[in-house]
């Protein structure tokens, strides 16, 4: 039986059928309530020591002065809490695939081709007022072996560690009007009023002329209107 979803909540259940890892992920017996003053500890604080220069561009980081294949894009947006107060230093990382669908992993069943010009992976933390920026190449679909003929739509992974233990979010975007959105079961078992949330908004204002295509994706890391988790 799946868990119940309230009209307010906007977190997939942890059993989901369809998804076949959450099989075996989801819990067996009953949550246990975690103490208030254990959702107030703080997490570790990272500072601008642990960042690289090239960290935030993707474009850049597996070879400064070599670009990798794809569209190019800009991503950025805001991380705030549930009152729409920004979060500074946050570390936000992200991976994703290449323009073709192939991730660099070993276990990487997609034989679509690496980019020796693409790692995949960066980071950065959120300045002042919450914000973030990466630059990136648009990732390709690829196959996964849920179930017959099965395709993720275009995404990008999300990791972020908040200020306290109950700001920890992982999470994917997606893009706006991919196809295969109704046939994914792990976008499809975020609650229907929820999916808007993690799919970004395509800014024309925010492109670099002839340069990079710009998406906005905001986070909110607690409360109702919660970023879903992944």
């Amino acid at each position: 039986m799946e868990t119940e979803i309230k009209d307010n909540d906007t977190q997939p259940p942890h059993f989901y059928p369809a998804y076949k890892s959450t099989i075996l992920r989801s819990p067996t017996k009953p949550l246990m309530l975690v103490k208030d003053f254990i959702k107030d500890l703080s997490l570790p604080v990272f500072g601008e020591s642990c960042i690289g220069e090239f960290d935030n561009d993707l474009t850049k980081n597996a070879m400064k002065d070599r670009q990798p294949i794809g569209e190019r894009i800009k991503v950025a947006g805001k991380v705030t809490d549930q009152y729409g107060r920004p979060l500074p230093g946050v570390l936000i990382e992200i991976w994703q695939a290449n323009a073709a669908g192939r991730y660099i992993h070993k276990a990487e069943i997609h034989d679509a081709p690496l980019d020796p010009n693409f790692l995949g992976a960066g980071r950065m933390l959120t300045d002042k007022e919450g914000g973030y920026m990466f630059y990136t190449i648009k990732p390709g679909a690829y196959p996964w072996s849920n179930h017959y003929n099965a395709w993720r739509p275009n995404h990008i992974h999300f990791s972020i560690m908040g200020h306290q233990i109950e700001h920890r979010l992982v999470t994917q975007m997606y893009f706006p009007g991919d196809p295969l959105f109704e046939f994914d079961p792990i976008y499809q078992s975020v609650p229907k009023h929820a999916r808007h949330l993690l799919v970004a908004k395509f800014r024309m204002d925010w492109t670099e002329v002839e340069f990079a295509l710009a998406y906005e994706f905001n986070i909110v890391l607690n409360g109702s209107k919660r970023t879903p988790f992944e």
